[in-house]
């Protein structure tokens, strides 16, 4: 405890970016926790409802399940049944854009999180070399004292121990979230080719009931 507080002391010039660094990730990795948990929906039967509505052409049932599901599920869901009444053929690069702002909002902050994981461990490196060269400086001042350098490169590896622990969590969480994201995104093309099966089957039903019209 007392190398703790005197390497606090000694280096507080270093180890405060990583303290910093340290509430950056705390607050980032809460406020996704929660933004996730928030938005997390079952999409299995979620999707077999909107089929049947889909399959009786009841768009307007379709948009109020997606208003009922909330979250961003049900935005993207609200948008798509906005694309497919209005503009069928073009749905697939209009979802896409949706898909795009949907996803965008949720990877928001996560940069902070891959920042903090590659910076914090140069960030404790720095401030263990400057302690290390500060030690042996006083050393040569001093003389050679063994116990002086011993407790100076203690106290020096406190700045790279905190750096390191500050980057591990911040990649761990960063990891964790991206593969939610990608989760999401997934989530989206399900959508995405529950509607365009619609859509392509709408459009073999106009052309065979047009080749039949051509026939008869």
């Amino acid at each position: 405890m007392n190398l703790l507080l005197e390497s606090i002391k000694m280096d507080w010039p270093v180890l405060t970016p990583i303290f910093l660094c340290s509430v950056a990730v705390v607050a980032v990795v809460i406020q996704k926790a929660m933004f996730f948990k928030s938005n997390k929906r079952n999409i299995v039967p979620y999707l077999k409802s909107l089929q049947k509505e889909l399959a009786r052409n009841n768009l307007e049932t379709v948009e109020n399940m997606a208003t009922q599901c909330g979250g961003i599920i049900g935005e993207v869901t609200e948008e798509a049944v906005r694309i497919f009444s209005k503009q069928r053929n073009g749905f697939s690069r209009s979802f896409d854009l949706v898909s795009a702002l949907a996803t965008r909002k949720l990877e928001k902050n996560l940069t902070v999180l891959g920042t903090v994981g590659g910076v914090a461990p140069f960030l404790g490196l720095f401030g263990t070399v400057v302690r290390i060269l500060i030690t042996f400086q006083d050393l040569a001042v001093q003389g050679n004292q063994s116990a002086a350098v011993a407790s100076g490169i203690a106290s020096a590896l406190i700045a790279t121990a905190f750096g390191l622990g500050v980057a591990i969590v911040a990649v761990v969480f960063y990891n964790y979230f991206q593969a939610t994201v990608r989760h999401y995104e997934a989530n989206f093309q399900l959508i995405k080719m529950l509607f365009l099966s619609f859509i392509d089957s709408k459009d073999e039903s106009n052309l065979q009931t047009t080749s039949n019209i051509s026939l008869g």
